[in-house]
């Protein structure tokens, strides 16, 4: 059984972000092949064609670090009904300078958090759009929008709900199954 590296982005920059919570449950269920990297964020400038020529070290860094993955996942909260800022800054650093797309023939898949009841349903369209542009084999189903109660979620990753458990299990082991899928016909170099 091979090994799988997962590098996962986490949406937001805040503290206490619940889909920071959400990705350590999700690494707890995960089938036991997937190894995680979280790919950070939060000190990345704005991306700016500018840089095309000379990237700064951080953007650099994040490119090696999607480079390192056979796969990537994204956590993403809802910003005014689209991806936070600093996420859509990242995916424009990785895609970028023309021809060197990190993100090209990656799989990925997308999930989310937030206390609505419709999760981040609009957020995650948002960035499957972005994603699609950028050439990623996307993991189109099934869909996960998770709303989030802190009741069911502990801060380490537990989670209490047996449903919701069996749910990001098995949406786990899908995003495993689809990774071996996209990688078998389009390996990474």
């Amino acid at each position: 059984m091979r090994t799988y590296k997962i590098g996962y982005f986490i949406g937001s920059r805040s503290s206490a972000s619940i889909n920071r919570i959400l990705s350590k449950a999700l690494i707890r269920l995960a089938p036991h092949d997937l190894e995680f990297t979280e790919i950070p964020i939060g000190n990345l400038p704005l991306y700016s064609p500018d840089f095309d020529g000379d990237y700064p070290p951080e953007p650099r860094a994040l490119k090696d670090a999607i480079t390192a993955s056979n796969a990537i996942l994204f956590v993403t909260p809802e910003y005014n009904r689209s991806i936070p800022g600093p996420l859509k800054s990242a995916i424009d650093w990785a895609s970028r300078p023309y021809g060197q797309n990190s993100f090209d023939h990656m799989p990925a898949a997308v999930i989310g958090a937030s206390p609505g009841q419709i999760g981040t349903a609009l957020a995650q369209q948002s960035l499957r759009a972005v994603l699609g542009y950028c050439n990623s084999r996307q993991m189109t189903a099934p869909e996960a929008y998770i709303t989030f109660h802190p009741d069911v979620f502990t801060a380490d990753g537990d989670v209490s709900d047996e449903s919701t458990a069996t749910f990001l299990t098995d949406y786990m082991r899908d995003f495993r199954v689809h990774i071996e899928r996209v990688l078998t016909v389009i390996p990474r170099p």
